[in-house]
């Protein structure tokens, strides 16, 4: 198939320069094209799969904490690209190229060359994939099979659960890795070592895996806006993870892992379903005698991860109380690995050449095995359950043409007292299952959490991971759209503003702006949260809609911080409710006002500043250049608090000049002092010069 895409690109090219009827359109729909095939590769490269529900949930997600040096030669690689896209564009200006325009017919062949393009190139694939996964479906058939334990464990046992970073037990593969992994391969014969592990979708990175193995649901986000996890206030408040059941049953919880929390949601996960202590990248930075050696571009190495997560099992086990302690390391990243200073010289001797990654994988064979074997020697291992598992399968790396060729599975042991050391080979399963036999480990009459079935049942009944590898997952849609149902929960009609100026809905709690559709029987449709203005002109005409933003957004006199809400139904009628009755709780349902033409534009926030600034108290006068700004009057402002106290406000009326002042006073220091301007979603604002300047004068307004 590539080289199919590749020879209707050159044709695309030839029909190009064979004719100069619409030049400059054919031009730029061939770099339209390169464009996007370049920004799929560069997707691809770092997802494996390419446009995929990972790549949506991280475009969402808090990016801080991205090891972003580990990817230098893709970043290179796309820019290459992205500038030999631009070519077609260059080539229409040669006019020594140019040939003769010789009609239609020459066009209609370059639109039909390229719609096959489109058609035959991952673009076309990958979309058509999304839209499966993520159209609406009717999930009423399949809500049974979600199951909550609620049964006391008969048992308690302490928990290690390790979590190996694209760990995958294709690595312990002797003919295609030999002695890459001795000590892993001697823990699986005493282990009750599962073979045959998949990822299904919504579970191949590393947040979406702990929430697959943890919760048994595949990680979807909200529904209707794949852009939404940080503004989400809980996440997954619906679902009941094994955290959350532990707790109920007397244990306390804790996190251990080298890079940042934030990172794509995990801390907010972890923190929500029940861990009582999650201690990530900043924890170690505040431990002094960790030197920066130890550090990567990712966070803290495995080595001194794996002696801290000893160190924390001594401490919560002399405490006496039952305990689940989490780990995840994290120099086996894609896509070179990094090896810490416990595994300077180790090296992997391999025809395969000096990769970076053996070695990486190598050293975490060493590491890992050996807090399994002190955890063990321990006086309080007998009473300790080790779980060692893959987060998910391996991302692109330097050893993907080797994987390429091998049976991919998971790696998933449980080692412990009382556990028959077996191979358990296994059917239709994925990590959604890995947490019900957990809990099936320590309590026989326990099988089920989420969709998670225990492996252990031989009887085991028919839930996603099935769905999931049968009939190409014809079935599997339903399941993630009842997972997307947990993070709203069963909405109401109605919606208001709690104490943290966020908007209530169902059981979350949303950040304006929002914008929220419902059709004709009142149900959800979508929850936009990102470009929220645009969304709001392009919406289906025959929803209602609610528009929770600052009155700014709707009103050109509206200069303080209040909250309103605009709702427009399919049938004309308008209605703008403000701060105190949002506070109270407005019914969507309820009759609007009617009203003559089209629907009003609605202003949002555009951040001027790039990010908050720390400022002190004081007079300031805010200086601005604008090269371009809008035809008709908006606000500027400066706001802080995270966005919920506005320091300054003024009505700005375009001129030649594009200079704009604001004066302000600060009574005490803001940590996060933003500078925006309110648009609507057509109108730009270009600003050249930005300056805070320190001023004596009085505040104006």
């Amino acid at each position: 198939m590539l080289w199919i895409l590749l020879f209707t690109l050159f044709v695309l090219a030839w029909l190009l320069l064979v004719s100069s009827k619409w030049l400059w359109w054919k031009a730029g729909l061939l770099s339209l094209l390169m464009v996007a095939l370049s920004l799929w590769w560069t997707i691809d490269q770092l997802s494996g799969d390419g446009l995929n529900a990972a790549t949506l949930y991280h475009l969402g997600a808090d990016m801080e904490g991205a090891g972003v040096s580990d990817f230098k030669r893709v970043i290179a690689g796309s820019i290459a690209l992205l500038l030999v896209s631009l070519l077609p564009l260059a080539l229409a200006r040669v006019k020594r190229w140019q040939r003769p325009a010789h009609g239609k017919s020459w066009f209609t062949g370059f639109a039909g060359v390229w719609l096959l393009a489109v058609f035959i190139s991952p673009l076309f694939s990958d979309g058509q994939r999304l839209y499966y996964q993520l159209r609406p479906v009717d999930f009423a058939q399949i809500a049974p099979e979600y199951q909550v334990p609620v049964q006391p464990l008969q048992r308690p046992r302490n928990i290690v659960w390790i979590y190996g970073e694209s760990l995958e037990r294709t690595y312990l593969d002797e003919k295609a890795f030999p002695g890459l992994m001795p000590n892993l391969s001697r823990l699986a014969a005493r282990s009750l070592d599962v073979r045959g592990l998949d990822s299904p979708e919504g579970s191949g990175w590393t947040i979406a895996g702990l929430v697959a193995s943890m919760c048994g649901v595949p990680l979807t986000t909200a529904h209707g806006d794949e852009n939404s996890m940080g503004r989400m206030g809980n996440f997954l408040p619906r679902a009941v993870c094994l955290g959350d059941y532990l707790k109920q049953q007397g244990y306390t919880n804790h996190y251990l892992g080298g890079a940042d929390g934030q990172f794509a949601g995990k801390g907010q996960f972890l923190a929500s379903h029940g861990f009582d202590e999650v201690h990530d990248l900043d924890w170690f930075k505040q431990q002094k005698k960790i030197g920066r050696i130890h550090y990567s571009a990712w966070g803290v190495h495995d080595d001194v991860l794996l002696d801290t997560a000893y160190r924390r099992f001594e401490q919560l086990s002399r405490a006496g109380t039952p305990f689940m302690l989490t780990t995840l390391t994290m120099d086996t990243h894609h896509p070179a690995g990094h090896l810490p200073v416990a595994c300077k010289n180790e090296r992997y001797e391999s025809k395969l050449g000096n990769i970076g990654l053996l070695n990486a994988l190598k050293c975490s064979d060493r590491l890992i095995s050996q807090l399994v074997a002190r955890i063990q020697a321990s006086p309080h291992g007998k009473d300790t359950l080790i779980v060692v598992s893959s987060d998910h399968l391996a991302m692109p790396n330097d050893l993907s043409h080797v994987l390429a060729s091998q049976e991919r599975e998971n790696l998933l042991l449980f080692v412990g007292d009382g556990i028959e050391p077996r191979q358990l080979q296994v059917e239709d399963a994925t990590t959604l299952d890995s947490g019900a036999t957990l809990l099936s480990l320590l309590d026989p009459g326990i099988q089920r959490i989420g969709f998670g079935r225990s492996l252990l049942d031989p009887q085991r009944p028919a839930s996603a991971s099935v769905a999931a590898r049968r009939d190409n997952g014809r079935d599997y849609p339903k399941y993630l759209s009842f997972a997307r149902s947990l993070w709203l929960g069963e909405p109401t009609r109605e919606l208001r503003i709690d104490d943290g100026n966020q908007v209530v809905v169902g059981v979350q709690h949303v950040q304006p702006p929002v914008l929220l559709e419902y059709d004709k029987d009142w149900a959800l449709k979508s929850v936009y949260l990102e470009n929220t203005s645009r969304q709001f002109e392009q919406a289906d005409k025959d929803s209602t809609l609610a528009y929770v933003d600052r009155c700014t957004a709707f009103e050109d006199g509206s200069a303080d911080g209040d909250w309103c809400a605009l709702l427009v139904n399919r049938e004309d009628g308008i209605k703008l409710y403000r701060d105190d009755q949002l506070r109270g709780g407005i019914q969507v349902d309820a009759p609007l006002d009617a009203f003559a033409g089209p629907r009003p534009s609605v202003r949002q926030a555009h951040m001027i500043t790039a990010k908050g600034r720390r400022t002190r108290a004081g007079q300031y006068m805010l200086q601005l250049v604008a090269s371009t700004q809008p035809q008709r009057g908006f606000w500027i402002e400066a706001v802080s608090s995270q966005r919920q106290v506005v320091l300054a406000q003024q009505w700005v009326q375009p001129d030649a000049s594009g200079r704009i002042n604001v004066s302000f006073g600060l009574d005490h220091e803001v940590d996060d002092l933003e500078v925006r301007a309110w648009l609507n979603h057509a109108e730009k604002l270009a600003v050249d010069t930005f300056a805070l300047v320190p001023s004596r004068r009085q505040p104006r307004g």
